[in-house]
C-alpha cells in the first residue's frame, strides 16, 4: 500500500502506476552534483577582467603591447583602464579575445 497525496492505493489498483511517492531524506544525504562546463566556447563564463588579468600574469604588459598593438597595453597599462577601452572598442576587444584562445590552445595560461 502506498499513500499518494490524500488517498491510499494499493497494488492491485488501476492508480497504482500513477501513485506519487515522496521520501523524506535528512539534508545530509542530499547529493549535489556539481555540472561541468559543457559549452565548446573557451570563452564561455570569463569575465573579460579574468582574461586580461590571466594575460598579464602569463606575458606581462610590455609583452602584451608587443604582441596586440592596442594603446591601452602601451601606454600606462592598468586592468581599470584596459577594461574601460576594451568595452567600448569591440574590434580592440576582438583581438584580445583571439589571443586569449589562441594562448590557451598552444598552454600558455594557467
Amino acid at each position: 500500500m502506498v499513500q499518494a497525496g490524500s488517498r491510499e492505493v494499493t497494488s492491485g489498483s488501476n492508480d497504482s502506476f500513477f501513485a506519487l511517492c515522496t521520501v523524506s531524506l535528512p539534508a545530509s544525504n542530499i547529493i549535489y552534483m556539481e555540472t561541468g562546463n559543457t559549452s565548446k566556447d573557451p570563452l564561455h563564463g570569463v569575465t573579460l577582467e579574468k582574461i586580461i588579468t590571466q594575460l598579464v600574469e602569463a606575458y606581462g604588459w610590455d609583452e602584451l603591447g608587443y604582441q596586440i598593438r592596442i594603446n591601452c597595453f602601451i601606454s600606462n597599462p592598468s586592468v581599470q583602464s584596459s577594461l574601460k577601452f576594451l568595452r567600448k572598442t569591440p574590434w580592440a576587444r576582438t583581438k584580445v579575445e583571439d589571443f586569449y584562445k589562441d594562448a590557451l590552445r598552444k598552454g600558455k595560461l594557467k
